[in-house]
């Protein structure tokens, strides 16, 4: 892993994903590195994507996903602000992804990442400098 990196929801909820064991050691590989050379970088909104899903989806218990979700959060945790959250809007109009994209995108640039792991955005996309990496293609 060179540079930092930003992971997105699925990328955590793969990590928990029995049912999909290829994807589940992609995603256990790349938090594992990312935290191990402290290159890793996630948003409160991930973290909390993560949490409903792997509850209600893959019925982890919510105690489980809440100690995950302590776990994940030694990664860099990029905290929102008013300026983020129009800087996402701003995202969002220019490059016709949603709302919700933009506003991780907008964390992972605030972050200082060169790559974002993602399964939702267009992989090998760039946007101002941030390259949309499908680490499950």
């Amino acid at each position: 892993m060179t540079g930092r990196s930003f992971f997105d929801s699925n990328v955590l909820v793969y990590s928990d994903d029995h049912d999909n064991p290829a994807k589940q050691e992609v995603a256990l590989d790349l938090l594992a590195r990312g935290r191990r050379e402290r290159k890793g970088a996630v948003s409160p909104q991930v973290l909390q994507e993560y949490f409903v899903t792997v509850v209600r989806k893959l019925t982890v218990p919510a105690e489980v996903a809440r100690r995950k979700v302590e776990i994940f959060a030694r990664l860099d945790l990029v905290v929102i602000h008013l300026e983020d959250i129009l800087a996402a809007i701003d995202l969002h109009r220019l490059h016709q992804i949603s709302f919700w994209d933009s506003l991780i995108v907008r964390a992972a640039l605030r972050a200082g990442c060169s790559r974002l792991y993602s399964e939702d955005l267009q992989s090998g996309r760039r946007i101002d400098g941030l390259e949309i990496v499908n680490p499950f293609a």
